[in-house]
């Protein structure tokens, strides 16, 4: 099936969790297929998809606009397993998720431009070894909710601009939060992988309370597509992982 003919079936989606599901599944096959050197895409409201560099032109020239943004798309390529990275891949992306949250605010730089129609946030990470694509999406003003995210300085927000240093504090304030039964993003994850990879069973309740906040926050939709038998093998709100 051909790039266009996957975005086309986000077109008659009834619901958010409906939508979310066609995000994730297309997300899969689109990026698996392409083998995309870009990390970073945008699709639009009209289900064309861009490349961040390529959206940000075509913004400066006006032949797009911030508000038909939709899905912020991080698309990651990892030469191992890592348990973290598979089972709950928003854990290595705070600072993606915080860069799609001030596109979807209108802010502008250097390395950002708006995005302000932003709804989604999906995550793709692809292992070359065991040839498989995860990918999770989450709805970004849930979890700017359930993370409580820490507000901006008032001039950045007045001028809709931000520098470097300030986008570093925000990710900064963002990944420090405890949000995971009293872990912050790296403490979460450094656990998680102890438990899967050292077998350290004494975190067992550690690692249920973690699953428990994580699913609770993000609500991801998560597929993972097997890129040998191009079916997917998993799809839908894990809760077991």
């Amino acid at each position: 099936m051909k790039v266009d003919e996957l975005l086309k079936r986000l077109e008659n989606v009834e619901n958010d969790e409906d939508e979310k599901r066609e995000i994730a599944e297309c997300l899969a096959q689109i990026l698996s297929a392409k083998d995309s050197p870009y990390l970073r895409h945008i699709i639009m409201k009209d289900k064309t998809m861009y490349d961040l560099d390529l959206y940000k032109n075509l913004l400066k020239s006006g032949k797009i606009l911030s508000n038909d943004a939709y899905v912020y798309v991080e698309n990651i390529y990892l030469s191992g397993y890592d348990s973290s990275s598979y089972l709950y891949s928003f854990l290595s992306c705070a600072f993606c998720f915080t860069e799609a949250y001030l596109l979807k605010l209108g802010f502008s730089s250097h390395g950002i431009a708006p995005a302000t129609g932003l709804k989604y946030f999906a995550i793709v990470n692809h292992f070359i070894d065991p040839n498989l694509t995860v990918v999770e999406v989450a709805d970004i003003d849930n979890v700017v909710i359930n993370t409580h995210l820490p507000p901006l300085k008032h001039g950045a927000l007045s001028t809709k601009h931000i520098y470097d240093v300030e986008a570093k504090e925000a990710v900064s304030r963002f990944s420090s939060q405890k949000l995971f039964a009293g872990h912050d993003f790296n403490d979460a994850r450094d656990i998680i992988n102890r438990y899967y990879a050292f077998q350290e069973i004494s975190l067992a309740k550690e690692i249920e309370a973690i699953r428990d906040a994580y699913n609770r926050i993000f609500r991801p939709y998560r597929v993972v597509y097997n890129l040998k038998t191009k079916q997917f093998q998993v799809s839908g709100n894990n809760e077991s992982r």
